[in-house]
């Protein structure tokens, strides 16, 4: 295990599945389990098909509370904070002032001046230290609070035996309740494309509520899954992971790391009318000036391509996949890719050039799901 600083309660628990605990973020994370008797096939399917139970207390939880917290976070990220009301969440995004990606975020509203947000691996709780430092604003990194993540079409049906009113809470909203006796926060959000819930809770409780749903949902199908499911899942759903599909990742010669939100695809996470935010001005003078896109791509064959595979078309390379996937439901094999412009159109033929060789269309994303409607469904 790498030298991670943040405390892992269900640890054990991953090592008894077979994890070597890989550092994600500082935390202890099971990016694999060995010996939990399922590949990351099956972990794929139970979250498409029933549910899965995973471990993301590696994202960082961050409480921003006290008079100036909600204009704090109106100037470091792209959302319109005033819309947001306890109970209510919002996936955001933040820009340094070259107008450029740093990190994106799910923003909590708990109370009148009182904010949760969740990051990855991105700078923006170091810009949001710093931009509440004269403030009137308490910034409280939550190394306490875990984060289970219980994904997939029966995750409802298994916590409406445990928890009143959870189906009727919508999409991008959370309550706080109990869940076998412990208080936790559930939140209607996710990062797996399915209906899913992320389950909030103090450490010394992670054991008994990681244990509970395992045992208590083994009719139900729910099993425990690896982070790198993830990975597929994401694929699937058009959810990327920062630095993984940046140019942090992938540089442009001569030019700092950087993308804008109309090259990922983001642009939506800017709220309609908000004009003043970190970044703005340049985010909307690069509109137009993109100089790649995120597209998807689909290859022929039964063999998933690599991180960092090439794409080739007219005698050159035209883009770079960032993550792939094969999928044994829909026997389709898929990626992510940072494609030039002119070949990021639905259909245009591509060579895959790296840990394989196979033949390729660029596709448009998500290639699960388009319409959004299992994780928006309601009751």
């Amino acid at each position: 295990m790498a030298n991670s600083w943040r405390m892992a309660a269900l640890a054990e628990r991953h090592r008894a599945l077979g994890s070597n605990l890989e550092d994600w973020n500082g935390m202890p994370t099971a990016w694999t389990y060995s010996n939990s008797g399922y590949t990351l096939a099956d972990d794929h399917e139970a979250i498409r098909t029933k549910a899965g139970l995973m471990d993301v207390s590696g994202l960082k939880k961050v409480h921003y509370i006290g008079p100036h917290a909600e204009s704090l976070l109106e100037w470091a990220t792209t959302r319109d904070i005033s819309k947001l009301y306890p109970g209510k969440s919002v996936y955001a995004t933040m820009l340094n002032e070259a107008g450029k990606f740093i990190d994106d975020c799910v923003i909590y509203r708990m109370g009148p001046n009182s904010f949760m947000v969740v990051h990855g691996t991105g700078t923006g709780y170091e810009r949001l230290t710093q931009g509440a430092i004269g403030k009137q604003v308490a910034v409280l990194f939550d190394d306490d609070l875990h984060d289970l993540s219980l994904q997939g079409p029966v995750a409802v049906d298994f916590l409406a035996e445990h928890v009143e009113g959870i189906r009727n809470l919508n999409y991008f909203h959370h309550m706080h309740t109990t869940l076998f006796g412990c208080p936790v926060t559930i939140s209607r959000t996710g990062y797996t494309g399915e209906r899913g819930y992320e389950i909030f809770c103090k450490a010394k409780d992670a054991v008994t509520i990681w244990d509970n749903i395992l045992e208590k949902g083994k009719d139900f199908g729910i099993i425990p899954c690896s982070f790198t499911t993830l990975d597929w899942l994401r694929t699937e759903s058009y959810l990327l992971f920062f630095p993984f599909d940046n140019s942090e990742m992938y540089p442009f010669e001569n030019e700092p790391a950087g993308d804008t939100l109309w090259e990922l695809g983001l642009d939506f996470t800017v709220s309609k009318g908000k004009t003043e935010f970190c970044g703005a001005f340049e985010h909307f003078r690069l509109k137009g000036k993109e100089r790649f896109s995120i597209f998807g791509v689909l290859l022929d064959g039964k063999d998933a391509p690599a991180e960092g595979d090439e794409l080739w078309a007219d005698g050159k390379k035209v883009g770079v996949i960032t993550c792939g996937m094969y999928s044994r439901l829909t026997d389709r094999t898929m990626a992510i890719a940072r494609l030039e412009l002119p070949y990021a159109k639905h259909g245009t033929p591509l060579e895959v050039k790296g840990s394989i060789e196979v033949s390729a269309i660029a596709h448009t994303m998500p290639f699960d799901d388009p319409e959004k409607k299992k994780r928006t469904a309601k009751g």
